[in-house]
């Protein structure tokens, strides 16, 4: 197993941070390139980055692929974009070297059956793994996996295994995230645009956010060191008035 240099992090390293990959398309037309090129210099930087995370040591990382907005996208984009999870998805994070623990959030029924089948092995195969934890956002949207959650407490309250009044926030968070994966602690956009697109709705509603206007291909080490140094000078209160 390859060894991971912890580096010398801001004085407080959030403990989950998500990440809205933006800017890739522009980021090919800028060079006279189709966006597809984009998408796979962008795969790239994903693998970059979630080493630089656990360097730093986060301990828990999601990052939004695709959104069940993206399916408006045109024909071939929306083809190529899910041939480079199917034939890449194994290395888009080396969670078999690196001690990652894998799972995924989204949609499954628009999936290819080897797509679905990939990332159920992924799963399965690093369940034990006791490193990062990296959350893949695949046909994910907030609300929808809201509304998700929302049928499947219902259907618990219908068959008398909890009351209504058992459905708390805490209850509800556990439905909605598997696994025990907390709150986003940092969420970051790349590509200069200022808002969340969907993307973990219920999670995100105490993150600190922090926009660059970077596109995620060119996203370094230097620039994400620039965003945990700007979460670790922020002052988190919670609705606390101190």
């Amino acid at each position: 197993m390859p060894f991971i240099k912890k580096e010398a992090a801001p004085a407080s390293v959030p403990e989950h941070v998500a990440i809205i990959m933006d800017g890739n398309g522009r980021w090919a037309k800028k060079r006279g390139l189709p966006r597809t090129a984009g998408h796979r210099e962008g795969a790239k930087t994903l693998r970059r980055i979630i080493r630089d995370l656990d360097s730093f040591g986060v301990k828990y990382a999601t990052f939004y692929c695709f959104s069940t907005e993206n399916w408006s996208r045109s024909e071939e984009e929306v083809s190529s974009l899910m041939k480079l999870l199917e034939d890449n998805l194994d290395d888009l994070v080396n969670y078999k070297d690196e001690n990652i623990r894998l799972r995924f959030i989204g949609g499954r029924e628009r999936l290819s059956e080897n797509l679905v089948k990939k990332m159920e092995n992924g799963e399965k195969n690093s369940v034990g793994h006791t490193g990062m934890t990296v959350t893949l956002a695949i046909n994910y949207g907030g609300r929808d996996e809201i509304v998700r959650t929302a049928q499947k407490t219902a259907r618990l309250a219908l068959d008398g295994k909890i009351a209504p009044e058992d459905i708390t926030e805490e209850l509800f968070g556990r439905e909605l995230r598997a696994d025990g994966v907390p709150d986003v602690d940092l969420m970051i956009r790349t590509g200069g645009e200022l808002r969340l697109s969907n993307f973990l709705i219920w999670e995100n509603s105490y993150a600190e956010l922090y926009f660059t206007d970077t596109l995620w291909c060119d996203f370094s080490k230097k620039d994400l060191e620039a965003a945990l140094a700007e979460f670790s000078r922020r002052s988190r209160r919670f609705g606390d008035a101190k």
